[in-house]
């Protein structure tokens, strides 16, 4: 059976400098509190295989933290340093194909990595990524984590569980 990945863009950040500190707005924790809900809705996830990795990125680290809360206790957050903003999607592809445990997996990161990473899962070409508001989770699932190996099965925003 194939395993889920859902690529999630962290929720709406004030501007600011330096990058990796910039913080939620209060409609980013917002944001990231209905994605939440929405995952937590799910009768398909198995929570006990779940691993959450987020973005280093102190927005990606809030909106990773705020989902979680609607989320069962056993799924926990750590950390992937590989998906800031400006890495590769190959270099995560390759994590993903060599080093990831097999089960479902949440990745909370950044533009424009989560639309490179998912057109490079899917299409097979970083390029052919779909658009990304804040918050939204592209939901992909595959045999192998590898390029051009994916199907994306749907894309979700908060505005559209409205």
């Amino acid at each position: 059976m194939a395993d889920r990945l859902w690529i999630m863009r962290h929720g709406e950040a004030t501007p600011g400098f330096p990058d990796e500190a910039r913080r939620l707005t209060t409609r980013g924790e917002d944001e990231a509190r209905a994605m939440g809900r929405w995952l937590a809705s799910r009768d398909d996830i198995d929570w006990g295989r779940l691993k959450v990795l987020a973005s280093p990125y102190v927005r990606a680290q809030q909106t990773a933290a705020l989902v979680l809360e609607a989320l069962p206790d056993e799924v926990s957050l750590d950390t992937l340093d590989i998906i800031t903003p400006d890495d590769s999607p190959e270099a995560v592809v390759d994590w993903l194909t060599l080093e990831s445990d097999e089960g479902p997996l949440l990745l909370v990161s950044h533009m424009p990595l989560v639309a490179a990473l998912t057109g490079l899962l899917a299409e097979g070409r970083a390029g052919a990524g779909v658009g990304f508001v804040t918050a939204a989770i592209a939901e992909l699932e595959a045999d192998v984590r590898a390029a051009g190996c994916a199907r994306l099965v749907g894309m979700t925003t908060p505005s559209s569980l409205r």
